[in-house]
């Protein structure tokens, strides 16, 4: 199996590894302009909201044409955008640059569509164990290269990296990366649109997972908007020292994609093993007013870096297992829409909670969101094992 998803591992690594370069970075470059956090919001709420409106889109037409097509087309707008926020002399075109990306990027939904024609069903968590560990690798040279560029050359510099990067994965998508399945002909296949979305949002077997998801990526989108300010506030740390301490995180995620989290998935079953996650992702946000010391904080990202690992492998195996065969592009857009909704909505309340009135209250509605998740997801669990021939556990 893993000789089959080298050649997707490898891109992902590399898209990724541009990609993170900006998390920790991005809050600071907003500043740089003498904007207030809830700007911060702002920029990634504009990726996520041009995000949920090409997601399903492209999972649609991926299914139509094939997933390589529309990866290429996403490595494409992704240069593009990369290279106008290096130099962006101001918050609007750093907003424009990040609606550019928002709506050429289909890659994340894609490449799980990519793996899910791959992979037989039950190995699908150990493969999706994989690209996470892909997704992790990139995140432990990302940042901590970026924050270092960024110290000592100023933003514009690991945002050009990034962008060559970037033309890199299109290198090898064109040259390497085979396609995964045939293209489709059928007079009947259109373009998705909100009826797709409302189709899968209605279907009994696929709309629970998809609120789930909603609910739990609403506090998530919320976290990440705000991390990088959080550390800042409660511990003081600056724009390398972030970075630095995303690879540490990566590093754990690697660790864990790699030695633990596939296995674990196999064993306890996707359903089970996402609850597991959230549980996890719940404590650690709980914890989060309180992270005042370095001890403390390590203790946080642990916890959250375990759930969110075990998370990102058992969900994207358990919405592959429930889509229909010749809709699990079009379903698995639909997640990356739903993610987008809500990275359109959480940055700028999260942010201006943030700004506003401290680390508390916004903590306080991540964890909400999370707990709700964990709940959800008990319940389905739940009605999963009453429930005649269930097709995930």
């Amino acid at each position: 199996m893993i000789l089959r998803l080298l050649p997707i591992l490898g891109i992902t690594f590399i898209d990724i590894l541009g990609f993170s370069i900006l998390i920790p970075l991005l809050p600071f470059y907003v500043q740089h302009f003498g904007a207030p956090d809830i700007v911060v919001g702002w920029v990634f709420a504009t990726y996520s909201l041009c995000q949920l409106v090409a997601g399903p889109l492209w999972g649609n037409v991926s299914d139509r044409v094939g997933r390589k097509m529309v990866l290429i087309v996403s490595q494409i707008g992704s240069t593009i955008a990369w290279t106008m926020l290096a130099f962006a002399p101001s918050i609007p075109i750093v907003l424009l640059a990040r609606a550019l990306e928002g709506f050429s990027g289909g890659n994340i939904g894609v490449t799980q569509a990519y793996v899910g024609d791959l992979v037989e069903p039950k190995r699908r968590g150990q493969a999706f164990a994989y690209v996470g560990a892909a997704f992790s690798a990139g995140f432990v040279f990302g940042p901590a290269t970026g924050g270092w560029l960024a110290g000592r050359y100023g933003f514009a510099v690991p945002f050009l990296l990034a962008a060559g990067l970037q033309v890199l994965t299109l290198i090898l998508t064109v040259t390497m990366l085979p396609e995964s399945r045939g293209r489709r002909t059928d007079a009947d296949q259109t373009a998705v649109g909100l009826r797709d979305i409302a189709r899968s949002l209605a279907d009994k077997t696929v709309a629970p997972v998809l609120w789930l998801r909603l609910v739990y990526t609403l506090g998530m989108y919320g976290w990440w908007s705000a991390l990088t300010l959080i550390l800042h506030a409660q511990l003081g740390w600056s724009v390398a020292q972030v970075s630095y301490v995303f690879a540490a995180f990566g590093v754990l995620q690697v660790g864990l994609q790699v030695a633990v989290v596939g296995r674990l998935v196999a064993a306890l079953g996707n359903r089970t093993a996402t609850n597991l996650g959230l549980g996890l992702c719940v404590a650690a946000f709980v914890l989060v007013p309180f992270a005042t010391s370095f001890g403390l904080a390590v203790v946080l990202l642990t916890l959250f870096g375990v759930g969110l690992s075990i998370v990102n492998s058992a969900f994207p195996a358990l919405a592959s297992e429930v889509s229909p065969d010749d809709r699990r592009g079009t379903v698995l857009g639909v997640v990356s829409g739903l993610d987008s909704l809500a990275g359109f909505i959480m940055p700028p309340i999260v942010t201006g909670v943030l700004g506003a009135y401290g680390v508390a209250p916004a903590s306080a509605i991540i964890t909400a969101l999370a707990a709700t998740a964990l709940v959800l997801g008990i319940l389905q669990a739940r009605g999963a094992r009453t429930a005649p021939g269930a097709a995930a556990r």
